[in-house]
């Protein structure tokens, strides 16, 4: 597995807010499953509230 550090910006309360997260992963879509699953489990909130710019291994 890699690692990747995926960063973007979800939308919160207060508007939009930066993140960036280091992901252990088999690839960059997975990656990017695993980020979005994430919000939604500890955030409630729906993929079209991420937004992913980046993501390097």
């Amino acid at each position: 597995m890699s690692q990747f550090t995926v960063s973007g910006r979800f939308q919160g309360r207060d508007g939009w807010e930066e993140f960036s997260k280091t992901i252990d992963a088999v690839n960059e879509s997975v990656a990017r499953e695993h980020t979005l699953a994430d919000f939604g489990s500890k955030h409630g909130l729906k993929r079209t509230q991420v937004e992913i710019s980046e993501i390097e291994a």
